[in-house]
């Protein structure tokens, strides 16, 4: 328990300390934001801190820091340390720095913010692929969600009922502006979420269990490790609980609600730190299932099941499902809105209308309709998404932190770029390595990962330096 009493205090000093140096590299002045220049009634509402702050964290909040911390404490205290390390350096800086050159720039989204740094070209591609990742998000966290709530209710109501309940809210949660239905249920959302953090927490002290120390060594405890080596496969497993490309595609949503730049620490890196908390609890808690059961179990949902049925009773595990239901609900829901804004983004087309919403939403529902429903006939069908989604998830956060560098280098932030290159130069690697080896990608044998990722991490510093060198001079 000392490693990860050590790894709880680091994320909450990482939050008080670089934060608020990463607050000083950007700079939040009072101009006044897209909120109160731009307000349309639909997607730019002015909203109080507190709620922003709720929703930003439920939107990034999905399976990832739950099943993917679950999933990637199979592979022992290196989960710990990646959690930390990368919420406080990499996946916090992300956020905040993404949200705020949103801000900044009239709530653009996503494409249009790497677009600017990166290319025309870099743009269009983005725009494709950031909706196909949404589409893919919105298709990935309707079935967990059902899954879970078919177990709390009576068998007639199956998954396939609540398939059809969540994808309907889904549908409204989309069209409607976002403070009708976003802003009234997130926060009785964070509710149930943060009460199942704070008693899976305090049974985590109670029970006081062995859990393994970083001085024991940080070897692959994974019952598959020859196959799955901790490089790259647990740092695209655990995702959302320490670095994730979905969460700069939520930002500009917040961006788009808040009344001043100096509120974007507590809302963007704040909501990260908070979710790389849960993500450790949950670690730490797997872990624990871990060595009582066996490593056999690789649904997530029997052991979030199993651990808070026992950990915390009857009613306390019905409220702490309640919060891990809401958790991907409340991303899915929002990914659809941010392909549907990025979409008219791209398109200029207003969204006011809610005929314009339809023109865009419609074709989008269809699609993950579809991928849904392969999903379900295919029996491997749900993992193979998961697996195309993780790495995709990862592959934008690469683009969004190159795109961040360039920024900080135009921006002549005496030399603080590094703040993103090191971990864009990092996350390159992840990814490039990770396709290479990966079942659904080349298929390669991990014996080269070492080797790929040295290579793919030389190549991404070479070409950097070339464009920095060439830049600077036009400075």
């Amino acid at each position: 328990m000392i490693t990860f009493t050590l790894c709880l205090l680091a994320l909450i000093a990482g939050y008080f300390i670089y934060g608020r140096f990463i607050e000083r590299v950007f700079g939040p002045d009072g101009r006044k934001t897209p909120a109160l220049t731009k307000a349309d009634g639909v997607d730019y509402i002015p909203l109080p801190t507190w709620k922003i702050f709720m929703i930003q964290f439920l939107n990034i909040a999905g399976l990832g820091p739950i099943f993917g911390a679950i999933m990637g404490a199979k592979f022992g205290t290196a989960s710990y340390l990646w959690i930390v390390l990368g919420s406080i350096f990499a996946g916090a800086v992300h956020d905040y720095l993404a949200g705020m050159l949103s801000l900044r720039n009239g709530g653009e989204s996503l494409p249009e913010i790497i677009g600017s740094y990166l290319g025309l070209t870099t743009k269009q591609v983005m725009r494709g692929f950031t909706v196909v990742l949404m589409v893919l998000v919105g298709a990935v966290f309707v079935a967990g969600p059902a899954g879970l709530l078919a177990k709390l209710t009576p068998d007639n109501l199956d998954a396939t009922f609540w398939i059809v309940v969540v994808f309907a809210y889904y549908i409204l949660a989309t069209l409607l502006p976002v403070d009708k239905i976003i802003g009234k249920i997130y926060p009785l959302f964070a509710v149930a979420l943060l009460f199942m953090a704070v008693g899976i927490l305090v049974m985590l002290y109670v029970n006081h269990p062995a859990l393994p120390e970083v001085w024991d060594g940080l070897q692959n405890t994974h019952p598959n490790a020859a196959a799955l080596p901790i490089f790259p496969i647990m740092f695209v497993s655990i995702a959302c609980g320490a670095i994730s490309g979905f969460h700069a595609t939520q930002s500009p949503l917040m961006a788009r609600c808040m009344t001043s730049e100096r509120h974007g620490r507590p809302v963007f890196y704040g909501a990260m730190i908070t979710e790389g908390i849960v993500a450790l609890i949950w670690a730490a808690a797997a872990t624990c299932f871990f060595h009582e059961n066996g490593m056999e179990e690789t649904n997530a949902s029997v052991i979030v099941d199993a651990i808070t049925k026992d950990w915390l009773g009857a009613i306390g595990g019905v409220l702490a499902i309640l919060g891990v239901i809401a958790a991907p609900i409340t991303s899915g829901d929002t990914a659809f809105r941010s392909a549907r804004l990025i979409v008219a983004d791209f398109l200029g087309m207003e969204q006011k209308s809610i005929r314009h919403r339809l023109y865009i939403c419609i074709p989008m529902f269809l699609a993950a309709i579809g991928l849904l429903l392969y999903s379900l006939r295919d029996k491997d069908g749900f993992d193979m998404i998961w697996r195309y989604f993780a790495w995709a998830n990862q592959t934008l956060s690469v683009f969004t932190l190159w795109a961040i560098t360039v920024y900080l280098v135009r921006e002549k932030k005496k030399r603080c770029y590094y703040v993103t290159y090191f971990p864009a130069l990092f996350m390159t690697s992840v990814c490039i390595t990770y396709i290479c080896i990966a079942p659904e990608g080349l298929g390669l044998s991990p014996d080269y990962a070492l080797g790929i990722a040295l290579l793919s991490a030389v190549l991404a510093a070479c070409w950097f330096y070339i464009w920095y060198f060439k830049a600077t001079k036009k400075l």
